[in-house]
């Protein structure tokens, strides 16, 4: 008899799809025998393109380049080496299966040279940017953009060859290079791993997840419409800038994440792949699926073995020629399905398997999670999906689609819709509990409050949500105003429960742990091409007579804690009480309680709920006065429970505190009661 996959075993409800989800399985066994026939079997041995397209010394040091492009009729390698003419030394003759080749002798060509290919085709001719190209470059003035040669004379050699990351739970600090500096302007790689990494490792995260590494033309996309998919974007500095800044991280700790983009591409023809050799659909679609409807740019055809070829060796080459620790793949809600998942609810199973889905793409995001596991075995994969897909986090052995973790994107959405709708007296402790902690038993997710995607203009952060206007004028330390206080301590609980609900992952993006004032918005027409709202004001948080202080400062108390606790993310969520009316909520994971008091208005004082027997003490509150708080919790007193027979036989007590209004505290079990045997006690009864 055929074994059922695991996620059918584990979840029943997908028993009417088991055809779709066993179909797909078989899919992707069979494109990997398709795709190794000639590689033994090897999908690593396969995904090699970047050694071999592209521009690259051979065996003798001469210069080889070589390019995909079967449309074409000539192509020539033009650039400063030949002042940019089609010269019969730089033809490319054509070779097996539409590719297109050059030997060079080596000292035609040298470090720092600029140049493109010459394409023509039948009915037309451009110059292009190679799709293997390493580095590209803008010229200031001309805002023309080359591939350009780097061959150092003294090449970033890595420190640290064999990073071990240690996450779990993963603490994720999402940023951006470009505007990680408090000035108007582009940061660098040089100057994030002098002057912001540091902070990252002060502030307890384990991981780093870097935007915008693949080279885009337009900055303000923040790096989402690729065009040179194997470059690191060089409005950052060098790609051994990056490299030092990766191995600086693993020297600290820090697992680097990068934010790969493989759902689409610019549209773009001279700078990106949109008609590198002058057909429509080389790596995307020829028909009407070529354009997203909704992200002006290309969508790769992921049926075709070249397309396989490009986005899976891109995925191994980031991993072996920067040591990137792994990927959080953008936009895969997008890939999943024909209609890019817009407009659609979602509501229902019946919805993941009703002939929408894009059986390709499912393929592809499979082969690449096997892939990336097989070259780094501890490497994390991380999928931005919204509609909920089953199995999506699942291994491929047990009938998903591989990926580690998935992001939990309704959390964010939910506390804007709190903020924005809901009075305070509506916070209701079991719709928070719930959402939090509504997810598939079987999947990892990582949990968040708020990503780059909430401090967009045109939204709002949490922190300006909550407080708005009232930051530019009280948040000094001396200042007493109403609004700020309920939005700092909003601002921590929030933040404390997602992050203690966690079954995988937390993400933080840059600035957002010290409450950043503002929005993100890249320089661009509408706004003057201003850099004023690209940047991060560090010295807000690092200012003594500002508050930020207290919310930085708390949030690294809730990540030493968290993090104090191996595996924390693995421990039940088991919840001890809820009551709406008193908007109280408290639960406990291993020998930490969480407790929370979302009332305005209403204080306790001896508030009751049950918890294992013993003594407690606190180890972390928001309202202790270095956090911003007022003090009202003595966290020197230990909480001992209160015997209760009927409760007793299992281990279980009255814990009694005084829970103020909009704060949270944590109690840590310090010793467990001894438990009452009911047969002894009978026993010794009848005895007497």
């Amino acid at each position: 008899m055929k074994t059922k996959l695991a996620i059918l075993r584990h979840d029943p409800w997908l028993d009417p799809y088991a055809e779709a989800i066993e179909g797909r399985h078989q899919d992707v066994i069979r494109k990997i025998e398709h795709l190794t026939m000639h590689t033994g079997g090897s999908l690593s041995r396969f995904a090699n393109a970047y050694r071999y397209y592209g521009l690259h010394r051979d065996e003798d040091g001469n210069w080889i380049f070589r390019e995909l492009a079967p449309n074409a009729t000539n192509i020539w390698l033009v650039g400063t080496f030949n002042d940019w003419k089609e010269e019969e030394q730089f033809r490319l003759r054509p070779a097996d299966g539409g590719v297109w080749e050059a030997k060079i002798p080596a000292d035609l060509i040298h470090d720092g040279d600029l140049y493109k290919l010459k394409v023509q085709w039948a009915g037309g001719e451009g110059e292009r940017i190679p799709a293997y190209a390493t580095r590209v470059v803008q010229d200031e003035n001309t805002k023309i953009f080359s591939a350009q040669v780097y061959e150092p004379e003294h090449p970033y050699r890595f420190k640290i060859r064999n990073f071990r990351p240690d996450t779990e739970p993963l603490l994720i600090y999402e940023c951006h290079i470009g505007m990680s500096q408090e000035k108007e302007g582009v940061g660098s790689y040089e100057e994030f791993r002098v002057n912001v990494l540091p902070r990252i490792a002060a502030d307890g995260y384990n991981a780093i997840q870097i935007m915008a590494i693949q080279e885009h033309p337009y900055y303000g996309s923040f790096g989402y419409h690729v065009s040179s998919f194997y470059a690191p974007s060089s409005r950052f500095g060098t790609p051994d800038d990056l490299r030092r800044l990766i191995d600086d991280a693993h020297s600290r700790g820090i697992a680097v994440i990068m934010d790969i983009v493989h759902s689409h591409a610019v549209k773009n023809e001279v700078e990106g792949l949109g008609r590198l050799d002058g057909s429509f659909d080389l790596y995307f679609y020829g028909d009407e699926r070529r354009e997203h409807p909704a992200w002006d740019s290309l969508l790769f055809d992921y049926g075709k073995d070249n397309v396989l070829h490009f986005l899976l060796s891109n995925c191994k080459y980031w991993l072996e020629e920067y040591k990137f620790d792994g990927f959080r793949f953008d936009g895969v809600t997008s890939m999943l399905y024909y209609d890019h998942g817009l407009g659609k609810a979602f509501g229902g199973y019946g919805d993941y398997y009703d002939g929408n889905e894009n059986t390709d793409a499912i393929v592809y995001l499979t082969l690449a999670n096997l892939l990336i596991h097989d070259v780094n075995p501890r490497a994390i994969t991380i999928a931005e999906e919204m509609s909920g897909m089953p199995g999506l986090a699942a291994k491929f052995e047990d009938g998903g689609i591989g990926f580690d973790y998935r992001m939990a994107m309704g959390i964010p959405d939910y506390w804007i819709k709190m903020i924005k709708e809901k009075k305070d007296e509506d916070w209701h402790p079991t719709s928070v509990f719930w959402e939090l902690t509504n997810r598939r038993a079987d999947e990892k997710t990582i949990s968040y409050c708020e990503s780059h995607d909430q401090a967009l203009v045109g939204d709002k952060t949490i922190i300006f949500r909550l407080i708005d206007k009232e930051m530019y004028w009280h948040m000094g330390i001396e200042d007493d105003n109403g609004t700020v206080e309920r939005g700092l301590a909003l601002h921590k609980m929030i933040r404390l429960v997602t992050l203690a609900s966690i079954n995988g992952g937390y993400l933080n993006f840059m600035g957002n742990e010290y409450g950043h004032p503002e929005w993100i918005d890249f320089p661009r027409e509408g706004n003057g091409w201003s850099y004023k709202y690209a940047r991060r004001q560090w010295s807000l948080v690092d200012r003594e007579d500002l508050k930020y202080k207290y919310l930085n400062r708390f949030d690294n108390a809730m990540i030493s804690l968290v993090s104090s606790v191996y595996g924390f993310e693995r421990l039940p969520v088991d919840k001890l009480w809820e009551k709406d009316d008193d908007q109280v909520l408290a639960f406990r994971r291993g020998d930490l309680i969480f407790v929370f008091n979302w009332s305005p208005v209403q204080s306790f004082a001896d508030y009751g709920f049950l918890a294992p027997a013993g003594e407690y003490e606190v180890v972390l509150s928001s309202d202790n006065a270095d956090f911003g708080g007022f003090g009202n919790i003595d966290e020197t007193v230990r909480h001992f429970t209160t015997p209760d027979p009927l409760y007793s036989p299992a281990g279980k007590g009255w814990l009694k505190l005084y829970i103020p209004s909009r704060t949270a505290q944590v109690l840590k079990m310090v010793r467990q009661a001894p438990v009452a045997s009911k047969h002894r006690s009978s026993s010794k009864e009848k005895k007497n």
